[in-house]
């Protein structure tokens, strides 16, 4: 388990300052926390900021965006990317969720003050409020088209909206537990969701109607995720012949990331269990690298890659930190994951 460099949060508007300071500190399992800091003493001649680090730790390359920090007696060293814009009066509390359209111009978030806006991912500004759920939202998500949105909540709803007028165009009902995650099939025919009920269903938007439970876990499943299946796998047969509402769920597999740390994947046709694996904690969410690899994260900050085809050991285990690994996405040749600290 590697050692863990971080910096205070708002370090990059403490060094934008003449003189400005933020906190380091470096995390070794099984071994003390070193803690240091990071001082400006004003800019280069170029324009670069003149930044120098406390006994313990080693000031690398410096931009104007970025600051690589090195702890030598750890053997570790981390690129400290400054964001390339805040927009800070979206919301007044954490944000718990967010999207952007496939086109790149509008976000959706929510957030633990109650609310789930729309808003111009260019400069932040808001442009839809998004109200008709009871208590909590937990998650929203683009369709494809970019122009709906698709929203669980805690009060077991499941809502789509218009994103050009704020509109709740669809509620499914059905779900017994506050839905936790959502997914969308293709180009948004039908959509899926999973809740601390213990079920994921498949819903039918034309006709706001459940096509089925696909997998009923007896434990919350906290993240969901649909992709196309490798061919070597066997994804078993209907039980009966699919409705003809149920579009692009051919060779596909569902992935249920389960709090009785189990990982679960799912013929989303058949509805057929394809296999199980066993994980230290809760896994918390999941993602597709591409039909073969895919990821999952744990309560326990463990980041589990693993081949669909043999499911008997994963490909990797990365643990940064043992902080809950909150969400995953596929990017480029890697992913990206967001942790609880």
């Amino acid at each position: 388990m590697a050692a863990t460099l971080r910096m205070q949060s708002d370090w990059s508007r403490a060094l934008s300052r003449d003189e400005g300071e933020a906190w380091l500190s470096c995390c070794s399992p099984g071994k003390p926390t070193l803690y240091g800091s990071v001082t400006r003493r004003g800019l280069s001649s170029d324009g670069v900021p003149d930044i120098v680090a406390s006994e313990g730790f080693v000031v690398g390359e410096v931009t104007k965006k970025s600051i690589l920090i090195s702890c030598p007696h750890e053997n570790v060293s981390t690129k400290f990317l400054a964001p390339y814009t805040s927009f800070c009066r979206i919301h007044q509390k954490s944000i718990t969720c967010l999207d952007i359209s496939s086109g790149g111009g509008l976000g959706v978030s929510t957030s633990t003050d109650g609310t789930m806006k729309i808003w111009q991912a260019a400069n932040g500004e808001i442009r839809r409020l998004l109200e008709g759920h009871v208590y909590d939202v937990n998650c929203c998500r683009f369709f494809p088209s970019g122009l709906v949105v698709l929203s669980g909540g805690m009060d077991a709803q499941l809502k789509i909206w218009s994103a050009e007028d704020a509109s709740c165009v669809v509620t499914f009902k059905g779900h017994k537990g506050g839905i936790l995650d959502t997914a969308i099939v293709d180009r948004g025919r039908n959509v899926l969701s999973c809740s601390r009920d213990g079920t994921a269903r498949l819903w039918d938007c034309g006709k706001s109607a459940c096509l089925g439970v696909i997998a009923d876990c007896g434990s919350p499943v906290n993240g969901i995720a649909v992709g196309a299946a490798d061919n070597s796998l066997n994804l078993g047969t209907p039980e009966k012949p699919p409705s003809d509402r149920e579009v692009g769920t051919e060779g596909k597999i569902l992935l249920l990331a389960r709090e009785d740390k189990k990982l679960q994947g799912v013929g989303l046709q058949s509805r057929q269990p394809v296999f199980h694996f066993i994980g230290s904690d809760a896994f918390n969410c999941c993602t597709f690298l591409s039909s073969t690899y895919i990821l999952a994260g744990t309560q326990d900050g463990n980041i589990y890659q693993l081949d669909v085809r043999n499911m008997n050991a994963p490909i990797q285990v990365i643990h940064r930190s043992g902080a809950p690994v909150l969400s995953l996405l596929s990017y480029q040749d890697g992913f990206i994951a967001s942790q609880g600290n």
